[in-house]
């Protein structure tokens, strides 16, 4: 029986040259996450409905929230891709792990330093961590939603062969119709997280520090375990044997994690 397969779009991974100046959708996909994510910063620290005379960082102060998180997200992706997936082959061409054009992010890196990055925005701003780490984490599904679609437009991390009439057959592989989990991804990670996540601070979540960053964790961590089972792991890099991968390994202790986050500041905020 013949499978119905989808032709990858030829999509151009450069969007726009400026003479030696190019820029790529992966390259636009990270501005517009942060950039989306820092206006709904200020939009809801500027509202008092979602606090209810809680403790937050002022509005003209989420500029520089951003740009401790923007660093901290390129720095730690960039250091958690080269040593959670390859650091041995980094290790043999340091000069490669600068050339960040080339690719190569890893989302818990990034999570480690945006971490890192809230931290230190909290101490020089004396703005309560927990609550400036809520606003963060729900910000931080827009970022992964733009960023999984240039996952796709590049094309990488495609998903494994299937029949499903979705498929699609990406370029530079064995030619076999296969999950275009990075579209999953996309979805799971960013929209179906984001609404939840507005969904608990409407509800009065951000009344409660730690409870959005809890659900967070939660929510991502389950979302990217269900991926993973139609993402395709780099059998070197990525695969752990008997059906786990990396991507499986690290996000574990996220909902762990997460899910005790969210608990303590549950009963923490009970009157």
């Amino acid at each position: 029986m013949d499978i119905l397969a989808l032709p990858f779009p030829a999509i151009d991974p450069v969007l726009l040259h400026f003479g030696p100046l190019v820029i790529r959708w992966y390259a636009l996909a990270y501005i517009a996450g942060l950039v989306a994510g820092w206006a709904l910063i200020r939009h809801i620290v500027a509202h008092d409905d979602y606090w209810d005379g809680q403790a937050r960082p002022s509005v003209d102060s989420i500029d520089d929230l951003l740009v401790f998180c923007a660093l901290g997200v390129v720095i730690g992706g960039r250091l958690g891709n080269v040593l959670f997936y390859d650091p041995a082959y980094y290790l043999a061409h340091p000069l490669e792990v600068f050339m960040v054009w080339r690719g190569g992010m890893a989302f818990h890196g990034g999570l480690l330093g945006a971490l890192a990055g809230v931290a230190w925005f909290a101490r020089q701003y004396r703005a309560p961590f927990l609550t400036t780490l809520d606003l963060v984490s729900l910000a931080a599904p827009i970022g992964l939603f733009f960023g999984r679609i240039a996952n796709f437009i590049k094309p990488e991390l495609w998903g494994r062969p299937t029949d499903v009439p979705w498929a699609v057959i990406f370029p530079d592989t064995d030619g076999q119709p296969r999950h275009p989990s990075q579209l999953y991804e996309a979805g799971l990670e960013g929209l179906v997280c984001f609404a939840l996540l507005m969904l608990l601070a409407r509800s009065g979540g951000l009344k409660q520090p730690g409870a959005i960053a809890g659900a967070f964790g939660l929510f991502y961590g389950v979302a990217r375990i269900i991926s993973e089972f139609y993402r395709d792991p780099d059998p070197y890099l990525e695969n752990l044997g008997a059906g786990l991968t990396m991507g499986m390994a690290l996000s574990a202790p996220m909902v762990i994690m997460g899910a005790g986050l969210w608990l303590f500041a549950a009963r923490r905020g009970r009157p």
